[in-house]
């Protein structure tokens, strides 16, 4: 037993970026709260200010190097709806399949390669061996399978734009190029290894939590609203549809076009985070709090709209009870379905002969002020908002990512299992992974850059009622 005052877990490990955590304690050990400090800067909504509206697409997907393909479609929308006209149908086919693409890469690094180690390996594990490399060691195969899924996700992008990272693709009006016969053959030739990876992934996630429905319960499962996009059956939609924000007793709080975001999505700051705090405006801050990602987008949607991922969400909600709706670990259960239905629609698009089309882009000039593009990116609803003057250079853009959407319920969920684990003032290092753990069920892209495992510091420091430091933790 200590009398420590604040717990500091700086830096977070396993996710994409930096960022730390403080943990403030009572006089007697116990938790009074917890803090997610977003501790980096970017700027890009104001270096964006005086550039011309097609450039958008190619400086805002340097943002991320993990999904760069989600802020380039988010960014050609917002484009597109400035030019006031619509794209042709090829166009929006392409840009439906490179999503899928972003899709599978994406949520394959995040399964197999970050929150793996703790699924497979355990909290308490070695952290030594708690990483990727640790996953190899213990499951060769399905460590190689991982990775070759991801690959087969990047592939498709790669045969659309070009290359795997930054892609030259989706530009205002459509996109830049036709698909050749043969490239859209060749992928159809890789999903059936493809779906047997993600079989068997969602294979694993569902034993897990089969076996760990104990933990589940307490592990961050707190009531909040979810936000999805949804077409006008209220079914998934990835690359467009109408935006729902629905209650956690099941009820539709809002469903509005995108352009009509700042009606319902009001933007908080604080003084210990970079990182601003949207909320659903008609309840305010902080009780407007709402979640996105897979675990929100089933939460919001009526049905997936393929069939396997269909049934996986009815056996999902099996599970997903009303008591266990919002469990922060069934995020990577969620994922995994995600994972199916962006294979199974992958697919449909290219068995269908519209994908070869050879009239991919409409050109015009800018007609609009303002525009807003909305996907859901692998991590949630990404929004760009662009205001343009008459020659079509940005005058103002706004910026909404999924992990400032997911930054109250994340502090949430950090505070939740700092109290669940954290009692008497005793850290231990299984503790420090489950705070972070509980940050890592939402895959947050934090400063939108890659890092690099197992060579992240991380230092807990405990200090007593005089704030003279009596314990250190420490992981290289």
């Amino acid at each position: 037993m200590t009398t420590a005052t604040q717990i500091t877990i700086n830096p977070i490990s396993r996710l994409e970026g930096h960022g730390k955590v403080t943990i403030h304690l009572s006089p007697n050990g116990e938790v009074d709260e917890a803090f997610f400090h977003i501790t980096q800067f970017r700027g890009y909504e104001h270096f964006c200010q005086g550039r011309p509206l097609e450039e958008m697409p190619i400086i805002t997907q340097r943002i991320c190097g993990i999904c760069p393909v989600s802020h380039q479609l988010a960014s050609a929308k917002a484009c597109d709806a400035i030019c006031g006209a619509p794209i042709p149908e090829t166009a929006a086919m392409l840009r439906e399949l490179l999503h899928m693409g972003q899709y599978i890469q994406s949520h394959a690094l995040h399964f197999f390669h970050l929150a793996s180690p703790d699924l497979l390996l355990g909290w308490d594990s070695d952290p030594a061996q708690r990483n990727v490399v640790g996953v190899i060691a213990a499951a060769p195969d399905l460590a190689k399978r991982g990775i070759r899924l991801r690959k087969f996700g990047q592939e498709i992008i790669s045969a659309l734009a070009g290359k795997k990272i930054h892609p030259a693709f989706a530009v205002p009006g459509g996109v830049t190029h036709a698909l050749p016969q043969a490239a859209r053959l060749q992928m159809l030739a890789g999903f059936q290894e493809a779906f047997a990876t993600a079989g068997a992934a969602l294979g694993i996630i569902k034993d897990w939590a089969e076996q760990h429905m104990a933990e589940v319960n307490v592990f961050a499962n707190f009531a909040s609203h979810y936000a999805s996009l949804v077409d006008d059956r209220g079914r998934l939609q990835l690359y467009d549809g109408q935006l729902r924000i629905k209650g956690h007793d099941g009820a539709i709080l809002a469903q509005f076009d995108p352009a009509d975001y700042l009606q319902f999505i009001g933007e908080h700051v604080e003084p210990w985070s970079y990182m601003k705090f949207p909320f659903f405006k008609p309840q305010g801050y902080p009780n407007g709090v709402y979640r996105v990602g897979p675990l929100a987008r089933l939460n919001a949607v009526d049905s997936m709209g393929t069939p396997q991922a269909d049934d996986e969400l009815r056996q999902f909600r099996k599970i997903a009870t009303d008591d266990r709706k919002g469990a922060s670990l069934l995020y990577h259960y969620a994922r995994m379905i995600e994972l199916c239905y962006a294979l199974e629609r992958a697919q449909a698009l290219l068995m269908d002969e519209r994908i070869v089309g050879k009239q991919v882009r409409a050109t015009a000039a800018p007609t609009n002020s303002q525009g807003v593009g909305i996907i859901e990116a692998p991590r949630g609803t990404l929004i760009h908002h662009y205001e343009v003057d008459r020659h079509g250079t940005i005058r103002d853009a706004n910026l909404i990512v999924a992990t400032g959407h997911n930054n109250l319920g994340m502090n949430r969920a950090v505070t939740l299992v700092a109290k669940e684990y954290i009692h008497r003032g005793d850290v231990r290092e299984g503790m420090l992974n489950r705070v972070e753990g509980a940050i890592r069920c939402y895959d947050p892209c934090l400063s939108c850059a890659t890092h690099a495992l197992g060579q992240m510091q991380m230092t807990i420091q405990v200090l007593d009622h005089r704030r003279e430091i009596i314990a250190t933790l420490e992981r290289r």
